[in-house]
This record gives C-alpha cells, structure tokens and sequence, in this order.
C-alpha cells in the first residue's frame, strides 16, 4: 500500500504537469488507454520486485562491529565481546527458521554477554508459545549470560507475561534494575519509556538507577527507545544501547524517524558517554526492509586505563 501509494502520487504529478505542460508525445497521448494499461501492468511489476528485494533483505542481517574502549576502572578483564540483537519481534512473521539463523549468527561471535534491549516478542505471545520459540531462545550461548529490556511492544501484548516467558527460558530481564556482572560491568536495564500508558506506575529516573551503581565499574545502559540520550552523559553512563526505531524500516520512512530521534541509527558520543542506537534484527508489520539493512551488532569492548578522547 505504501509503495503503491507514492507511485500513484508522482504518477498524478506527472499526469497533472502534463496537462498543463504537455510533454507527452503524440503518439502516446493519442494512446493514452493502453498508455495507462501499461502503467499499471509495469507498476504492479516494480512495487512486487521491490517488496521481494526487501523481503530478502528482512531475512539477511548484517553482522556490524563496533570496536569501543571504555576506561577499565576496577573490571577484572581486559576485553569484552558483546553481542547486541534489537526488536526481534518473535511470534507469528519471526517464527521458528528465521529466529534460529538469528541464534546461530549470534552464537557464531562467541559473545561474552548477550544484550537484547526491548521488542524481544511481538504483542501476542500465542505464536511465540505455539512455535516454542522459548526452546530456541535457550540456544543462546555465551559466557556471561543473556540480559534483555522491556520495549514497547512487551507492553502491548502483556509485559507480565512476556517477561515470565523470557525469565523461564533463561534470559534475565533488568526491569529498572541494576546488576554487577562477575567484577567487570555494572548493567543498567531500564522499563520502557511508554510503561505509564499500560500501567498506573512510571519508570524510575535514571539518576535514582545509577545510585545503586559502584562507579569503580564501567557501566553498560540499555534504554529501548532513545529519547533524551543526554541523560545518560548526565549521569555518568559509559555505554548506552537502544533499539526501537528499525531506522524507519522502509524507505522513506527513514527520514521521519531520522527528525524524531537524535539518533535514529548508529553510533554517536555525547561527551565521554558511547551511545549506539540499532536498526534492529527483526521486522515490525510486513517482513520487508528497504533502505537499511536489519543488523546484529557486535561490540568489541577494550577496558582501558586511559582512554583517548
């Protein structure tokens, strides 16, 4: 419908330029039934090459490898391998096939720690039980463990219950909690900024998050939506990781999301604060991606005594 739609508003631009300035030839205007036949026979043909490109762009993440140093303060080691994956949206179009290639990427990084920060299911958790996707999600290897975040879409679909299910096949889920990972990070996982729309209660500020944080440590935030990325440089945050936007998904959506958020895709550092944003793993509506690629993202942490500004 998208596509379709901007077709048919230049294909009337052209039309309405044409009749006021014709530029049409003389045989073709004179033709201009089977000119319009023609049309929409060639249209129908673009739009469906473009949404098959897209589909088979939806099913093909990249790996993007982000290499980061963070001040080692206290941490026990020298490197961390982090594997970040945004916005899955497992359930009836992210089944069972296309979330374990997502494991199996993930798994082939080696991670130290696994990072899924909002948007892990759908807003209906049936699909995601009838698949057993649960079993799938208990694949994922790595040395520290997998931590997740609350996004939006939990909420919509019943975040009680969606994090029971995350939690009961061994992902830890950080709801406006903080945790010490084996003497080298601490990991700050926020509520969804949306919380408040779904329930009576708001999610706590970060500043009363961080207090429970020894600043010995380096310090990791996950925040699905990136609003207001300078808290995170107020509050002494070293990483922060958000998802949510998809990069607008298809193009051109792009370009709205780019206006909305400060960063809609990618790295950017606001003072000594690293903050990356993901386009996201999974689809959201029709599983097609244009103009961006879905992306799981590697980071390759180097804890520094001195850090290079």
């Amino acid at each position: 419908m998208l596509y379709f739609f901007l077709a048919l508003v230049v294909l009337d631009f052209a039309r309405g330029l044409n009749h006021w300035l014709p530029f049409l030839p003389s045989p073709v205007s004179s033709h201009y039934g089977a000119l319009k036949q023609g049309t929409a026979l060639g249209l129908i043909c673009v739009v469906g090459a473009v949404l098959l490109a897209g589909h088979i762009n939806a099913l093909s993440p990249k790996i993007r490898t982000l290499d980061l140093s963070l001040p080692r303060k206290n941490a026990k080691m020298d490197t961390l391998n982090i594997v970040v994956a945004s916005d899955i949206h497992l359930g009836t179009l992210v089944g069972q096939k296309r979330f374990d290639r997502i494991v199996d990427r993930i798994n082939s990084l080696n991670p130290d720690i696994i990072l899924l920060p909002g948007d892990i299911v759908d807003e209906d958790l049936g699909p995601v039980i009838k698949q057993n996707l649960g079993e799938s999600l208990r694949n994922l290897k790595s040395r520290f463990g997998v931590f997740a975040i609350t996004g939006n879409h939990e909420y919509i679909g019943g975040v009680e219950e969606a994090t029971r299910y995350l939690v009961d096949h061994g992902v830890t889920v950080l709801r406006d909690r903080v945790l010490r990972i084996h003497e080298i990070i601490y990991l700050v996982g926020r509520e969804d900024r949306g919380m408040n729309r779904f329930t009576e209660k708001a999610r706590k500020p970060l500043k009363d998050l961080m207090a429970d944080v020894d600043g010995h440590f380096p310090v990791i935030l996950m925040d699905h939506q990136p609003f207001h990325l300078e808290e995170g440089e107020h509050n002494g945050v070293d990483l922060q990781i958000s998802g949510h936007t998809h990069h607008g998904q298809m193009f051109p959506l792009n370009f709205i999301t780019a206006r909305v958020y400060e960063l809609s895709r990618g790295y950017k550092k606001k003072g000594k604060t690293h903050v990356y944003v993901s386009s996201g793993v999974g689809t959201w509506g029709p599983p097609v991606r244009l103009g961006n690629r879905p992306e799981i993202v590697n980071i390759k942490l180097r804890l520094v005594d001195v850090v290079e500004p």
